[in-house]
């Protein structure tokens, strides 16, 4: 009895002593866990954070780019100053818009005037800048403190790009504000410091744009929450540049130890007997945990450098993996061929099929790229429509032209896109490596020469870059320099006049302006090739207005009673075309009905409105419009009924054989018919033989030209003939 007695209080004390510390060591484990489960969270909660904030960080340097991608441009340039509001609407506004997702985009002069605004895809009276100047006026003011300043440099050395970006609450919703100036892309277009117009593009801080963020990251439920709701935790404030919040993002906070501790509550019931037991579930957890973050973080890595559409690489693994692959073939002597292609027929497809069948055809495309290559080369898809592909260890250009022409072949192969049938087809530039200082950015700058080159020559094929596509290049820009010169008066540019005579070949009727340039090295340039490079070097505008100042100063000192000036397609795309031809004949004095523009027909099938106006304008003005070349291209009687023509030049090709092909006889005598049909002015030009004045005057032909009747004349010659030298002369003696 006594024994029983005395274990009893023992096994009590003992049980008791196992019950407190197993009691104790439970508290212990319980409270470690819940201490660990939460500062699991609020690393987590840290970690999160930084992923939203570097997101929207991202999504700011996207916007820039995306801004960048039509600021840097020529034609932006170009059509901006022209006030080409239907070129602005398509390329700076609405496309900012559908294709991208800005909601507001707003155009500024050099004065911060704006003359073109666009909200939600729709363009909108430029008034409307005015609702949004007060949030926007702080960075546009500082961007243009920074074009003030003389031009920095980077960490890297180049030129800094020239931005100004914030956050801004535009009617009471936060956006990213990105304010840029519209620059050229080349020498071809110049610009004086402070005469820069401003591109402003808003995209709204909305729930899309931070699912769109929040799912680069696997978070939910990530919304944007006004100052006026309570936020928990999970949130980041969207701050602008004065430290005022305009907002937070907000999301479902990812709570790895609060889950893992529900999950591990049971267990923890049972471990009263086994702490030993839940302290290793509760490690195995904690590192299942810490995996699963991992995993996380490792997606997250992923989606950095990849293309979200297609899971190839983007421009930046792409970049790096140039770079290296370069670098290892320099050290183990091989050579690296880089293709840059892009489909031909792909803006066609978006604008007939929609956005998703453009979307599919880039799956499909990156697909039959990925299948075409080796495993060891790599393709990426570097926007839109455009990929790369690096090949390594080719060892001459024929194996990369194999490579390109097999993915040709492939991509002209039948697309299914939303149950149609698509044939579209690429244009590739190959550029391969030329030794250990191959350069990667110069390799992707042949690579896009070559695939300018391949467009150039038909599309649907590819081009090997050649160091005369170099070469062209430089010399085009010297021809370029050269010619900037001679329009500031360094002299070799100047006219010829070419008279027109009445069909009896003696009484001048008028006389065409031609341009002559002759170059102090090369001689005497051909107009074709020098007009050709200022058309492509944004020079055609200065060119065109040089000549038409020169030729009407020069018709209003003499006796003629017009004189005829060819004018480029080009210049009747400008919408101020018109003004500036009325500005030149006030200043000059001559009358708006001595002066005959010719323009090829070609201009007239565009179906332009800016080309209808404008024609229409000077036509109304007193101007006369002569179509050139006339049945050489895509003659038609609508076009001629719609601009109203008032002379038709036949062309010199029909002409010089009438004397000795019945057909061409036949084809200008029904051109001539057509036009005393028309009851409109009818010119032949090239004419050099008798028996061709003789037979276009039996055909009802009244105006002539060519060197049967004079060749181009220098002014002073010109004035030299009868009826020319003096504007004070009666032109009705020259009628007669």
């Amino acid at each position: 009895m006594s024994a029983r007695h005395d274990s009893s209080p023992l096994t009590h004390q003992v049980t008791l002593t196992v019950l407190t510390l197993a009691a104790f060591t439970l508290a212990i484990v319980v409270g470690f866990g819940f201490y660990a489960a939460n500062q699991a969270d609020e690393a987590s909660l840290e970690r999160q954070k930084i992923f939203i904030a570097d997101g929207l960080n991202d999504q700011i340097a996207t916007v820039q780019r995306e801004q960048e991608s039509v600021t840097v441009w020529d034609d932006s340039v170009t059509n901006v100053r022209a006030g080409n509001q239907a070129w602005i609407e398509e390329n700076l506004s609405t496309w900012m818009y559908s294709y991208y997702g800005h909601n507001r985009v707003y155009i500024l002069d050099a004065a911060n005037h704006a003359i073109h605004a666009m909200r939600e895809g729709k363009v909108v009276a430029a008034t409307a800048f005015g609702e949004d100047e007060p949030e926007l006026r702080p960075t546009i003011d500082k961007l243009r403190h920074m074009l003030a300043e003389p031009p920095k440099a980077d960490a890297s050395g180049q030129p800094a790009k020239m931005v100004a970006q914030d956050l801004v609450s535009l009617q009471g919703k936060p956006a990213i504000l990105s304010v840029m100036p519209l620059v050229p892309s080349t020498d071809r277009v110049s610009q004086a410091p402070g005469t820069e117009y401003l591109h402003i593009s808003a995209e709204f801080i909305n729930d899309a744009v931070i699912g769109r963020i929040a799912a680069k990251y696997l978070l939910d439920g990530a919304r944007l929450v006004p100052l006026s709701e309570p936020v928990g935790p999970a949130a980041v404030p969207l701050v602008d540049s004065r430290g005022v919040i305009l907002g937070y993002i907000s999301w479902d906070q990812l709570r790895p130890g609060l889950t893992l501790v529900r999950k591990i509550a049971p267990a923890l019931a049972i471990a009263l007997l086994v702490a030993g037991g839940v302290l290793v579930f509760l490690l195995r957890r904690l590192r299942r945990a810490s995996t699963a973050l991992q995993t996380s973080q490792d997606q997250a890595q992923y989606l950095a450098f990849h293309d979200t559409l297609t899971g190839l690489p983007n421009r930046a693994l792409f970049e790096d993996r140039l770079r290296r692959t370069l670098l290892f073939a320099s050290q183990d002597g091989t050579r690296v061929a880089l293709l840059y292609l892009d489909l031909d027929r792909f803006k066609h497809i978006n604008d007939t099929l929609g956005h998703p069948a453009g979307d599919e055809l880039v799956r499909q495309t990156a697909a039959r790229l990925k299948h075409t290559i080796r495993e060891v080369d790599t393709v990426a898809r570097l926007g839109g429509d455009e990929f790369a592909v690096i090949l390594l260890d080719i060892p001459d250009a024929g194996s990369a032209e194999d490579i390109a022409e097999r993915l040709l072949m492939k991509l002209r192969e039948p697309f299914r896109l939303i149950g149609d049938q698509v044939f579209v087809g690429a244009s590739i530039g190959i550029a391969l490596s030329s030794g250990s200082d191959t350069d990667a950015d110069d390799l992707l700058r042949k690579a896009d020469i070559a695939l300018y080159e391949a467009k150039k020559n038909g599309r649907g094929r590819y081009e090997v870059f050649a160091g005369d596509m170099d070469d062209l290049l430089l010399r085009k820009r010297k021809v370029e320099s050269e010619l900037r010169k001679a329009l500031d008066g360094d002299g070799g540019i100047k006219l010829a006049y070419q008279p027109v005579f009445a069909a009896d070949g003696r009484r001048i009727l008028g006389a065409e302006a031609l341009i002559r340039w002759r170059h102090e090295v090369h001689g005497a340039l051909p107009a074709a090739q020098f007009i050709a490079i200022a058309e492509e070097r944004g020079l055609i505008g200065d060119l065109g207005k040089w000549a038409l100042s020169e030729a009407c100063r020069f018709a209003a000192r003499t006796g003629l009673l017009w004189i005829a000036v060819n004018v480029s397609p080009m210049q009747l795309r400008d919408a101020s075309f018109a003004e500036q031809v009325a500005g030149i004949l006030k200043e000059t004095g001559l009358d708006p009905s001595r002066l005959q523009l010719e323009t090829t027909e070609s201009v007239l099938l565009e179906h332009n409105d800016t080309i209808d106006a404008v024609i229409a304008a000077l036509r109304q003005s007193g101007v006369r419009i002569v179509l050139d070349d006339f049945g050489t291209g895509y003659s038609s009687l609508g076009y001629l009924r719609r601009h109203a023509i008032d002379k038709l030049k036949i062309d010199r090709s029909f002409v010089r054989l009438l004397d000795e092909d019945e057909s061409a006889r036949a084809i200008a005598k029904t051109l001539i018919e057509l036009a005393l049909a028309l009851k409109v002015e009818v010119t032949a030009e090239g004419v050099e033989t008798d028996a061709q004045k003789a037979l276009l005057v039996g055909m009802g032909c009244h105006q002539m030209q060519g060197y049967l009747l004079s060749p181009p004349l220098e002014p002073g010659q010109l004035l030299a003939l009868p009826g020319v030298s003096s504007a004070g002369q009666e032109r009705s003696a020259v009628r007669a």
